[in-house]
This record gives C-alpha cells, structure tokens and sequence, in this order.
C-alpha cells in the first residue's frame, strides 16, 4: 500500500490526473442534450500565460465543467493568436542577432521565419493551460492564420466595407517608427518624463502696433518645419489684434495664418499654439476646421524627409537639438522651461510614438456607437456595480473612428 505524502506534491500527481482526463477524451464535444461550444479568447501564440489568462480560463473552466455536470454536451474551442506585432518583433530581433535584416531576407522568407518561430514557442501557453487542468478540447485547436480563418476576416472586411463600416483615408494615427507599424490608442503606453518647454519668435510678416514677431511655446521644437498655422484662444482679448496677420515661419520661410481656435488654452505658454496638422491630432482637427496644408515631415523610421536642406535625414532627437541651436543662433530663441508631461510610447519597444499622417484603414464608429448607447441607456443592457454605467456611456460618447490596418508582414493582408 502506497504511502501518502504529508505535503501536496503538485508535480507528482497533477500530471497524472492530466494524462487520465487527456486519454479519456473527456475534453471531446459529445452529441447530447443542448449542444453548445465557448471558445476561447485567444491567447498570443508566442507569449506566457500571465494573471489575467489564469482568472479568465478559470472562470470559463467553471462554467463549462458546471454545465457539463448538467448534462449539457459542451466544447470548449482552443485557440491562439497570430500576435502579429509581437511575432514580427521577435523573429526581428532574432534575425538582427544574426546579423541578417527582414528586408534583406525578403517577404516570403520572413514569414517561413515567422511559422518557424510559432512553431518552436507556440505550443508553451499551450501546456500552460494544459497544466492548469482547463478542459479544452486540445485534439481540435485553431490558429488565427488557418485558412479557414484567413476566409472569414476577407469576408467580413468586405461586408463592412460595403456597408460603410470600414474606410481608407488619410488621417493621424500611432505611429511606431521602430516597429513601422501603427498602433492603436489603446496600445499606447503613457510614460511620465521631464522635458523643456521651448518658447520660439516667430517674426511677422508685417508688424503690428511696433510688435515685430509672436512667441509660441512647445515641447517638440522639431516639429516646427511643418507648421502650417499659429492659434490663439478667442477668450484671449489680447492676441485680438493679431488675428488674421502672418508669421514668416524660421528655416522654411513659409507664411502661416494666425487665426483663433476654442481648442487653445489661453494660459498655457505664451497664449500663442503653433499648429501641426501632420503631426499632431488636435493639430489635425485644427487644420481640418481652418483648411490649413498638412505638411508630413518626417519619414516612416522618423528621420526629416528630403526638402528640408541640413535637417534632411535627421533623427526626432537630432533635428529637435538642430532646431533649438539654429533658433538660438538667430537670436529667436526666447527662453527655455522645464516641463514635466506625458509621452506616449510604443507598447512592444521603447521608441516614443510619432503622430503621424498617413493612409490607414478605419473602423467607423457612429454607426456603431448609437445601437451600444442604446442598449444600455434601454436596460437592454445593464451593469454591476452600476456606477460603471457612466464610465460606459462616457466612454462610448468619446469614442473615435479606431485604425485597424497594420504595417507588418505576419498577418492577414
């Protein structure tokens, strides 16, 4: 007779609990009273389990086990996901160790590399939610990229397009210039840093009242090159006069308006906004109100495009030093601040988000907002605790037009 341990030796009997419940196919959808299936939120193929899988499979496990002694037949689906952003980044750093970059290896090559990998680490969250006793169906999984998927995303791409849901249009989006990639708002990473606040002179073209130039005040001097329009509040009286006048913008020698906008906050800086359009998203809705030019100046790896003399090919951070030191050595450099603020970062590598104008796809929103307001604002819908009701509705009420096109390689075309 086998002696029981004092202590729970997890590693000597789960294993064998595992295999027992495995051999039996008790996992296996069976033809029976209420045939139902849940599938399973899809977990990245190249990641770990983390707390919040373990609470969510934990949940699903017990619902399912729960209806299954019911006498409901019930499947629980297994799947994965591509993780698009997440693969192509690692097999990039892989290749990069190797000395070899993903253009130089070329497309069709890259996405053999891209399988190679799933293959090797896909099958680890796998296991994982093997050995946390979850009764999937593991004889049956389903892969993000499996054809039969690949038809089912074509489909309802079109079926959204046709009804108007998705568009292509040139707006700002998140842009990664280490990954290449845009990224959703809800990817993005809030990182607090200690930064300057630039106070620029802008001369005028012509003066007024014995005023030779405006101050604005920024956090990205390198943007200015793509200026396009200076904004004050129509609260601020003061800047009245200016309204209507232009600057000869540094550097470029462009002649911009000076208009008033409600977006402006009179008391930040000097009162005065340089206006961004390309590279900024209230810059954007700005441009759009005021039908100022867009002016994209830097390029997809974030260096200054071609037009721009001694700035060309600048990195952000080199052209932002060149700038400031150009101003200062024209005597246009008012005065420096230091400023703390919020930067936003790439959530899959340490490189600063460039707001970026370019042309994306988009999911467009309102004509899903009203029928998800509905439902809640009904009863249809309701939430515990209810406070998180407005949380909702509020939520719903700011929602934009949301990006969904990627520039990557894994993935669905």
């Amino acid at each position: 007779m086998e002696e029981l341990s004092k202590n729970y030796d997890s590693e000597a009997l789960e294993p064998r609990i595992l295999d027992k419940w495995l051999t039996g196919g008790y996992y296996a959808r069976r033809p029976g009273v209420g045939d139902c299936t849940v599938t399973i939120p899809p977990p990245n193929v190249t990641g770990v389990l983390h707390m919040g899988h373990a609470m969510d499979d934990t949940i699903q496990d017990t619902i399912i086990r729960f209806n299954r002694m019911r006498g409901v037949s019930t499947r629980w689906i297994l799947g994965t996901d591509h993780a698009g952003i997440a693969t192509q980044t690692k097999v990039d750093k892989k290749l990069a160790a190797q000395g070899i970059s993903r253009r130089e290896l070329g497309r069709e090559k890259f996405i053999d590399a891209c399988w190679d990998w799933t293959h090797e680490y896909g099958g680890h969250i796998i296991e994982q939610i093997k050995r946390m006793g979850c009764s999937v169906d593991f004889d049956d999984p389903h892969f993000t990229m499996d054809p039969e998927y690949a038809t089912a995303v074509r489909k309802v791409f079109c079926d959204w397009y046709h009804d108007g849901l998705i568009y292509r249009g040139k707006r700002i989006v998140n842009w990664c210039p280490t990954c290449g990639t845009a990224i959703s708002d809800d990817e993005a990473e809030y990182q607090e840093e200690d930064g300057h606040l630039w106070h620029l002179r802008y001369p005028l073209v012509e003066p007024i009242d014995g005023v030779e130039y405006i101050v604005v005040a920024t956090t990205r001097p390198e943007t200015m090159l793509g200026d396009t329009g200076v904004a004050v509040s129509p609260k601020d009286h003061d800047k009245d006069k200016f309204v209507g006048a232009k600057v000869k913008l540094p550097i470029v020698d462009r002649e911009i308006p000076i208009f008033s906008d409600f977006y402006v906050d009179a008391d930040f800086g000097s009162g005065f906004v340089k206006v961004t359009p390309a590279h900024d998203p209230n810059d954007f809705a700005m441009g759009e109100r005021h039908g100022l030019e867009k002016i994209n100046i830097f390029d997809e790896t974030a260096h200054v495009v071609e037009g721009y003399g001694e700035f060309t090919g600048m990195s952000r951070e080199e052209c932002r030093e060149a700038v400031v030191a150009w101003f200062e050595e024209h005597g246009l450099l008012d005065h420096v601040e230091d400023h703390h603020h919020s930067v936003m970062h790439c959530y899959r590598c340490p490189s600063a988000l460039e707001p970026w104008l370019s042309e994306q796809w988009f999911v467009a929103v309102d004509k899903l907002k009203g029928p998800a307001t509905e439902a809640v604002t009904s009863g249809e819908v309701t939430f515990h605790p209810a406070r998180w009701t407005q949380t909702y509705l509020t939520w719903m009420e700011n929602l934009k037009d949301w990006c969904i096109s990627r520039q990557l390689w894994w993935g669905h075309r």
